[in-house]
């Protein structure tokens, strides 16, 4: 499979690493289809298993990213899974969680994995990334009247900017001999508190932000009022009790050693994101 001959269906392409890893691979001129609801090359829902067989004609490579509003989604993935090798694809990177390889078989995202262990067929690289440095700017950790409200503690996590997630994606899927079968935990290069990364964010926005703690329950049901699916209450529990209880990720160079590029830093993406905080 040269880069030449190769296209790459890229699901979620709309979203926060999808998107990115559609441009990565543009840039090095592998041909992508990008694929999602709507706004894309391809329509794909997860929801509509009649949209996975067209999806792959013609793709011999896939970025896997699964559902991200449902987590009854092993069983889709299986199938599509099914109908990518019927398709002859060759390769598959997956964009799965750090620590997921500690994690019971009956958990979504790592019967993803276990699936794809199992297959012979399929060539894949698995992604185990740590929190996204966008959870910041975008997401659940955003602040709101110049305080992040998120039950982390004092406990730290070496957050990761999106855009070096789709660096080592796009490096695997330009390139998966090279990359078949590994297991990349990716993560920064420095872990913060969730207090430390508010500092950062004042420094770079010149406003004062801080970490308001709060008590998780009150957090979890907050969240889901404001919208967030109610099945993900546990996953939002596991999350911020792993990282305030000490155990959340711990920088390493596997960004570097897959690209050849550190990996960004918090206060890299500040500064080049301070215009998400102006109203926050």
């Amino acid at each position: 499979m040269s880069e030449q001959t190769s296209t790459v269906l890229v699901l979620g392409a709309t979203g926060k690493t999808g998107s990115r890893v559609a441009a990565d691979l543009i840039s090095r001129g592998v041909s992508v289809f990008r694929a999602a609801r709507s706004s894309a090359d391809v329509a794909f829902d997860w929801s509509d298993r009649d949209t996975y067989a067209p999806a792959l004609k013609g793709v011999d490579r896939v970025y896997l990213v699964a559902p991200v509003d449902r987590l009854d989604f092993a069983e889709d993935v299986s199938v599509f899974l099914d109908e990518a090798e019927a398709a002859a694809v060759q390769h598959v990177t997956f964009l799965s969680a750090y620590g997921m390889e500690h994690a019971p078989a009956e958990i979504p995202t790592r019967s993803v994995e276990l699936d794809l262990l199992g297959r012979q067929r399929l060539g894949h690289t698995i992604l185990r990334p740590a929190w996204f440095m966008q959870n910041f700017s975008e997401a659940f950790c955003k602040p709101i009247n110049g305080a992040i409200l998120v039950p982390t503690g004092d406990g730290s996590e070496a957050f990761i900017d999106a855009d070096d997630i789709a660096a080592v994606a796009a490096t695997t899927l330009a390139d998966p001999a090279s990359h078949a079968g590994a297991a990349y935990s990716l993560t920064g290069p420095q872990s913060l508190t969730v207090s430390e990364a508010a500092s950062i964010i004042s420094e770079a926005t010149g406003r004062t932000i801080a970490h308001h703690e709060m008590d998780r329950e009150v957090w979890i049901a907050g969240a889901i009022a404001k919208g967030f699916p109610a099945e993900f209450g546990a996953l939002l529990r596991q999350l911020t009790e792993t990282v305030a209880s000490g155990n959340g990720s711990r920088p390493n160079g596997t960004v570097e050693q897959v690209t050849g590029t550190p990996s960004r830093t918090f206060r890299d993406f500040a500064h080049k994101n301070a215009a998400a905080w102006k109203e926050a």
